[in-house]
């Protein structure tokens, strides 16, 4: 056993075709350990069909200071909105 215990992340989705959800952390030696204690911890009484579990320290992920710089440029792709395009009648929300 390695003397400390790496962080792990849980997600779980809750049915077919939703999106994994973050549902807490846990410590575990490997993958296969963190997976069956999320198991045991997160979905006790069936509330999901999937986990994942990352490491957390091989998560990389944007901070909210860098927002600015990071999809300012998107802004510049009008393209990408759907106000360029035609809509049947049907489709009255989106």
């Amino acid at each position: 056993m390695k003397d400390q215990l790496d962080l792990f992340e849980v997600f779980v989705r809750a049915r077919r075709g939703l999106d994994h959800k973050h549902v807490g952390s846990l410590h575990a030696e490997d993958h296969e350990q963190a997976l069956e204690y999320a198991r045991d911890v997160y979905t006790r009484r069936s509330e999901g069909v999937s986990i994942w579990v990352v490491r957390s320290a091989d998560i990389c992920a944007s901070q909210e200071d860098d927002s600015e710089s990071f999809f300012d440029p998107s802004d510049d792709k009008p393209y990408r909105h759907a106000t360029y395009y035609q809509l049947p009648e049907a489709v009255k929300n989106m």
